[in-house]
């Protein structure tokens, strides 16, 4: 149950998202006259609608995206054809060059369709450079703020777990990962078990060194080896002095740096044997300062922009997991990893609280809100990137004609983009498809 509860959460908080997107367009298109016949959430079947003066607002059957449909926004041609000649000309359309040239032509003849008497200057083709960036920009930024907003809930609000204290939070009963409450026949107990710590005790010191914090702790376990030594814990406000011998255990080595396992020449994960006692310390919730959120969405703004930025040699990554014996990269999933981290964040954390079931379901949503953003301005039509674009050509192209002193050159056309859209969707269909087979069949582990 409560795996579904997580997913239902996100679910929620994504369907949010995306409506807020879609105002981030509606606000300003209104605000600068254009008409809007239509703001949906959801793709598909309508589910329910409403008309609220010119505009329809609903909710449409398959929750992956929405839209908001403006008016006019593929001018019309610069060349004017009789009907007989367009007819004409599009019989004797051949090839590729002929098939987008139809579809340029279709594109403009649907988006001036609705474009009636006393709307020419309602049409979003009609707006400036800068409405027409405001228009599209709205959407992203909307995610940006949202992701900002989340990061300062969870950071300033909430707080994050830290191993600010020395306070044992459990004791783990047997050697390495093994978890359950009594050993599995041939498994160690933990030398904490053996030792006789209990949870809630405070390490007061480790060996003789005083021991403030958890990684006064981990360092101290780190650096005796495995010869007995002497702990000294506060246990009730008494103080209790317990022998424990560390065991040897192997452990995956990662890079200082970067956090990544660290690979050899043949790609296999080195390790290293490591002092094993067998404790978990108890996490404390520490509150940052606002202060310390922009640094933390940058950062997060960075680490999307670099998977984005990656993301054709990511996918092809992906398919040869999917196909292969390669390792499935874990840093992209699709909408079916995303529920099912959702789920397995908020079943794993059920012990530690709802605050800390809320802090992932936030930090999943902070972590979408930030790929929206990102993925977003790609340049490429359908996406509010490739609108922005296409006014930024037309916006540079008038003010390089202005410094020439030439005549104004008009309105880009940018309907000739719809072969590339037409392109880019199938791409993002292929995509979609790729993640969703290897969400089910290659599951990335978050817990």
């Amino acid at each position: 149950m409560t795996f579904w509860i997580g997913v239902l959460a996100v679910a929620v908080g994504l369907m949010i998202s995306i409506a807020l997107h879609e105002i981030g367009h509606l606000l300003p298109a209104k605000r600068f006259g254009v008409r809007v016949p239509q703001y949906f959430v959801g793709f598909g079947p309508t589910v329910w609608s409403r008309r609220r003066g010119e505009t329809e607002y609903g909710v449409k059957a398959i929750p992956l995206g929405g839209f908001v449909r403006m008016i006019g926004m593929f001018p019309p041609a610069r060349e004017t054809l009789s009907e007989d000649a367009a007819v004409e000309q599009r019989l004797r359309s051949r090839g590729i060059r002929g098939w987008a040239r139809n579809v340029a032509e279709d594109a403009r003849a649907v988006s001036l369709e609705e474009v009636g008497p006393g709307d020419d200057k309602r049409a979003f083709y009609q707006l400036s450079t800068p409405k027409k960036l405001a228009v599209m920009f709205g959407g992203p930024v909307v995610n940006l703020i949202l992701s900002a907003l989340l990061f300062t809930i969870i950071l300033s609000v909430i707080g994050l777990p830290t191993l600010a204290t020395s306070t044992v939070s459990r004791v783990m009963p047997c050697v390495a990962s093994a978890t359950g409450e009594t050993c599995p026949d041939g498994v160690e107990d933990s030398p904490s078990a053996l030792a006789g710590f209990e949870q809630g005790d405070t390490i007061v010191s480790w060996g003789g060194t005083p021991t403030e914090d958890w990684a006064d702790v981990s360092s101290a376990i780190r650096s005796g080896g495995t010869d007995p030594v002497e702990v000294v814990v506060d246990r009730d406000g008494e103080q209790v002095t317990l022998t424990v011998t560390p065991a040897l255990v192997e452990r995956p080595v990662y890079d200082a740096e970067t956090g990544e396992p660290v690979v050899d020449a043949d790609g296999t994960q080195v390790t290293e044997e490591v002092p094993y006692v067998g404790l978990v310390a108890l996490a404390a919730r520490e509150r940052q300062p606002v202060t310390a959120v922009p640094g933390v969405v940058g950062e997060q703004l960075r680490l999307t922009a670099g998977v984005v930025l990656t993301l054709p040699q990511r996918l092809v990554s992906i398919a040869q997991s999917l196909f292969g014996d390669a390792e499935r990269d874990p840093n992209i999933v699709g909408i079916i990893g995303v529920g099912r981290a959702a789920g397995d964040l908020t079943e794993a954390s059920a012990e530690s609280g709802f605050l800390s079931q809320l802090t992932n379901i936030l930090l999943i949503l902070a972590s979408l809100n930030m790929a929206l953003f990102v993925f977003n301005m790609i340049p490429l039509p359908p996406l509010d990137g490739g609108h922005i674009a296409g006014a930024l050509y037309e916006g540079a192209r008038r003010q390089v004609a202005r410094w020439r002193d030439r005549p104004d050159p008009g309105f880009a056309d940018t309907a000739k983009l719809m072969p590339l859209t037409y392109g880019v969707v199938v791409l993002f269909l292929g995509m979609f498809v790729l993640l969703a087979a290897a969400d089910i069949l290659k599951p990335v582990a978050f817990t």
